[in-house]
């Protein structure tokens, strides 16, 4: 094992156990590889992470997080108009979610795995980014722009209605000709539904 002079925290596992998977893939990744390229026994890496599960659990939801965390300061931008935040909230999750199946598309096989693996990750993330949502259609029901009866609900309906965009199972269908203007049309159509 190479030594290692750094203190081992939980987010240096994260980081060695995203490159194992990159090179080794989900099925053959193991704790022993993420602890020999971090130079530690696999038993610190244990002291971490309770189970090889906990750390593909963890590794999961810190790759959706990143996600969730691009997006939220848009959804926090109260100086933007609602219906361009939520255009562009929409623009900019669809665009996260064809970065991360372009630019690393054996990294996101591995991930398309792990969250089969933990739906509890991809539910939290779920709520996380409809709640996002909510944020924004709330906003524009109180600036007079939106109409809905209850704000949850809406958001929900348009995550559901934008899912061809953003649901990891249509991400061969994203660099097709045409994509961003089918895109563009159908956000267009919840806008213009929403309005007053």
């Amino acid at each position: 094992m190479p030594p290692t002079s750094e203190i081992l925290t939980a987010e240096r596992i994260l980081e060695a156990t995203e490159e194992v998977l990159r090179r080794h893939g989900p099925a053959k990744a193991t704790v022993v590889d993420v602890a020999r390229a971090l130079g530690v026994s696999h038993g610190s890496v244990y002291r971490h992470f309770r189970t090889k599960a906990a750390l593909r659990e963890a590794v999961t939801k810190r790759w959706l997080d990143r996600t969730s965390e691009s997006l939220a300061g848009i959804a926090a931008d109260a100086s933007r108009d609602p219906r361009q935040r939520l255009g562009d909230w929409l623009a900019a999750l669809f665009e996260a979610k064809r970065r991360k199946a372009g630019d690393d598309p054996e990294l996101f096989a591995t991930y398309m795995v792990l969250t089969d693996e933990n739906g509890g990750a991809v539910a939290e993330h779920i709520t996380d980014l409809t709640g996002q949502l909510t944020r924004i259609v709330r906003a524009g029901v109180d600036a007079g722009v939106f109409t809905a009866a209850d704000p949850a609900a809406t958001a929900r309906a348009l995550f559901q209605a934008t899912g061809r965009f953003h649901d990891p199972g249509y991400h061969r269908e994203w660099e097709l000709p045409g994509v961003e203007d089918e895109f563009d049309a159908v956000v267009g159509l919840l806008l213009r539904g929403l309005g007053v």
